[in-house]
């Protein structure tokens, strides 16, 4: 330890080198092995029910390594990430570490199936647009490869480390590098393929991570102080004995929440990638919501023609509509540029929309030769009404924002949505990953953070802010760094007990949370300039 720093105690320390036993292994095989079988036959029955076309059978083979490679990345999130779940509950003796991964482990699958499906969709929208469009091309495989690759380079590299950088900040630095990539690429300014203003909210979620977690948990170590004065609360685990059970409660209910939420925010990264690959490779069963009710439809194509009308008045007379509306609406959504075109071209397009599943009584019966083009117009419109709407401008009337609102969530519940099989897959890889290879990130956490052993109301503050503030965010549909969060807690807590903080770990930890973004920034865009010469 750096500067003479005490080390835990040993007896806690021989603790956490308990060996994972022979039922733990066959367990961890037989999900592995149902899980890949269960998502094999699903997408198998998905396309093959909807009649598409598997003659090409190179993108499906692309299809096959793009899921695994997604798959891939929530496995190494789960024990890179989740380990610091677990932290807490090793280190105070209220879970034996085999039980309490396999325990997060369960949690973690949990909070992905009862996900929201917003943070999935938040991510998908930094994406360059023309990528999206383009998902099922070389060059949109060459995206989905580099940035996933990317992202499983860098946490990797940090877990052999022992450092507990962000998945979340790595995922976010990694699109961008795709996006500065591309536009260069293009001959565009760099700056040009990226959203700002959404990497802007991403960006600030991130960064005010480990402030908050810091700053919380250290308040919360405070306030228990001053109001419940019982010392064992205070004191470290003596030995290898459990803390009493009103304590071990408490310290076994926090890491749950956090496990809980992490999943819930953490795994829909995945499973909005999974999405894009999906739509691009297989789009007659993914690019629309199938099982949409008639009723739904209907509603659907009422709202668009009430928009398109509503629309239709702000615009001036003689105003001309764009030859090619969806190029001015993709410029508009890349750009942020409003033109005079973009309202005419949104109302074009709208009834365009409104037109074709009209055609049809229901999503499902939509032909596979129209389904990608009305997904692609779908995506261009939502995100020109989210665009226009944050940028305040052109001002719209009352009626016509309502009915933009509306037909939003309309186009929102075409599109956005998860399969069950999609959620169960990234579930058990989110799952499986934080049965192992946590150990070095829990030894990080627990002992190379402070110059003490945790205390029970150390680790009880630290899991409540990170459950907490990972739970706000995905109510929010913002990505958030659990690794952040909590690390950061248990550092506010040293602070604040007076404990002291061993400044070789903060150094380190600091150093991998600046370097992220630029690491995977430069790792994604090489990547993908290789692809796109590949594929």
């Amino acid at each position: 330890m750096a500067g003479g720093a005490p080390s835990v105690a040993k007896p806690s320390r021989r603790y956490v080198d308990q060996k994972t036993g022979p039922v733990t292994a066959i367990i961890f095989i037989s999900l592995l092995i149902a899980g890949l079988v269960f998502s094999g036959l699903s997408l198998t029955s998905a396309v093959i029910n909807t009649g598409a076309e598997t003659s090409n059978w190179w993108s499906y083979f692309l299809l096959v390594v793009a899921l695994l490679i997604a798959l891939g990345f929530e496995f190494v999130n789960g024990f890179h990430d989740t380990a610091n779940a677990v932290a807490t509950v090793i280190y105070t003796n209220s879970l034996p570490p085999n039980f309490a991964v396999m325990w997060s482990g369960c949690f973690n699958f949990l909070g992905v199936l009862l996900s929201s499906g917003a943070v999935a969709f938040g991510i998908i929208s930094l994406l360059p647009v023309e990528l999206i469009l383009q998902v099922g091309s070389g060059s949109g495989f060459a995206m989905v490869f580099a940035l996933l690759i990317a992202a499983i380079l860098w946490n990797l590299g940090t877990w052999w480390l022992g450092l507990p950088a962000s998945s979340s900040h790595t995922m976010i630095g990694s699109i961008l590098g795709v996006g500065v990539a591309n536009a260069l690429m293009n001959g565009r300014n760099g700056t040009s393929g990226v959203d700002w203003g959404q990497a802007a909210n991403v960006g600030y979620s991130l960064l005010l991570s480990p402030i908050v977690g810091f700053a919380c948990s250290a308040l919360l170590l405070l306030a228990l102080r001053a109001l419940v004065k019982n010392k064992e609360l205070y004191e470290a685990p003596e030995g290898n004995a459990p803390p009493p059970w009103w304590i071990r409660g408490l310290l076994i209910l926090t890491c749950t929440g956090v496990s809980f939420a992490h999943g819930s925010n953490d795994g829909q990264k995945g499973m909005g990638l999974i999405m894009l690959i999906l739509v691009g490779t297989v789009p007659i069963a993914f690019a629309l919501n199938r099982a949409m009710p008639v009723s739904e439809v209907t509603q659907f194509v009422a709202v668009a023609q009430v928009t398109r009308q509503s629309l239709q008045k702000t615009i001036p007379p003689g105003t001309l509509t764009p030859a090619n509306p969806r190029k001015t609406l993709s410029d508009y959504v890349r750009t942020k540029e409003l033109s005079p075109d973009v309202v005419p071209a949104l109302a074009a397009l709208t009834g365009v929309i409104g037109t074709r599943i009209k055609e049809h009584d229901s999503l499902a019966e939509v032909p596979s030769r129209t389904v990608a083009n009305i997904r692609n117009d779908m995506y261009l419109v939502a995100e020109t009404i989210r665009s226009l709407d944050k940028s305040k401008s052109p001002a719209f009337d009352a009626d016509t924002k309502a009915n933009l609102k509306t037909f939003k969530k309309q186009i929102d519940d075409a599109t956005k949505f998860i399969p069950l099989w999609v959620k169960i897959a990234v579930a058990i890889a989110l799952g499986l990953g934080t049965m192992v290879g946590w150990k070095r990130i829990v030894v990080t956490v627990g002992e190379k953070i402070g110059k003490t052993h945790l205390t029970y109301a150390q680790g009880a503050s630290a899991e409540m802010v990170a459950m907490l503030t990972i739970g706000a965010a995905d109510a929010f549909g913002l990505p958030v760094s659990t690794t952040h969060v909590l690390s950061s807690g248990v550092a506010g807590t040293m602070a604040a007990n007076g404990s002291g903080l061993q400044m070789s770990t903060v150094r380190n930890l600091v150093a991998a949370w600046v370097l992220t973004l630029p690491v995977a920034i430069l790792l994604s865009g090489s990547l993908y300039w290789l692809f796109s010469h590949l594929f």
